[in-house]
């Protein structure tokens, strides 16, 4: 969807260069920079029924059209260990890829989204290495259709973001996280919504993760029917 002349450095990125980008302008590079069958932080590997999810993950569940990545999520033909049944989805993480690329301390990533429609989505950008490392620059439910979750696990600090006019089933919005060694900071559509005072740490590093979950019924509503659910990506960048 973006061009060139799309790629801007944003003010909240004002004194760094931008070092790593995913344009979604041509296939999945699966293995190379990508991998999307598998992730540390799934206790199964490509399924984590612990965590709530229904999630199963399938590569092929994620796909690149005009400059624009779908993730869809359908129902599968298995069943999880907690007698669920799943449905596959898609998930891409830089980790066990060739690349490896790592966010860092002091980076910002940015990423633009068009959040999802259907009952039981939990789409997410969050962060994750070695079992722990994890910030969310965003969680998304859609029974909270207004409202961004936004964490650090490292070092606790969370807020929910509410915004009537700019989060909700459809829209398109601009998320970007300033990933501090002393302060994290969220910007929604350039706006810096939350600092949070505790940062990551000078030393801390992680994997990306962005991908489209399902709830399992615990804490949000699980899906109501069989029809797909899906969640577009226009970029991620990261700039250092």
């Amino acid at each position: 969807m973006t061009t060139d002349s799309d790629v801007f450095t944003p003010a909240a990125a004002l004194g760094r260069s931008l070092i790593w980008a995913e344009e979604f302008t041509a296939p999945i590079a699966w293995g190379a920079r990508w991998t999307g069958d598998r992730s540390s932080a799934y206790r199964y590997c490509d399924h984590n029924p612990d965590d709530n999810k229904l999630d199963w993950l399938t590569p092929s569940a994620v796909t690149v059209s005009g400059g624009v990545a779908t993730f869809t999520a359908t129902p599968a033909g298995r069943t999880l260990e907690n007698g669920r049944q799943a449905w596959h989805t898609g998930l891409l993480t830089t980790e066990y890829s060739a690349e490896e690329f790592r966010v860092r301390a002091g980076d910002y990533m940015e990423t633009r989204v068009r959040l999802p429609c259907g009952t039981g989505a939990w789409p997410a950008l969050w962060t994750w290495k070695d079992g722990e490392n994890e910030v969310d620059c965003f969680e998304y439910h859609s029974d909270n259709p207004h409202l961004l979750e936004l964490s650090n696990h490292v070092n606790r600090a969370s807020t929910y973001h509410t915004d009537v006019d700019a989060i909700g089933p459809g829209r398109w919005v601009t998320i970007g996280t300033a990933l501090g060694a002393t302060c994290v900071e969220w910007y929604v559509n350039g706006d810096r919504v939350f600092s949070d005072g505790t940062g990551v740490g000078a030393g801390w590093s992680a994997y990306p993760i962005l991908n489209l979950s399902l709830c399992a019924g615990q804490y949000h509503a699980a899906p109501c029917d069989p029809a797909p659910i899906t969640f577009d990506v226009d970029y991620l960048r990261v700039y250092r």
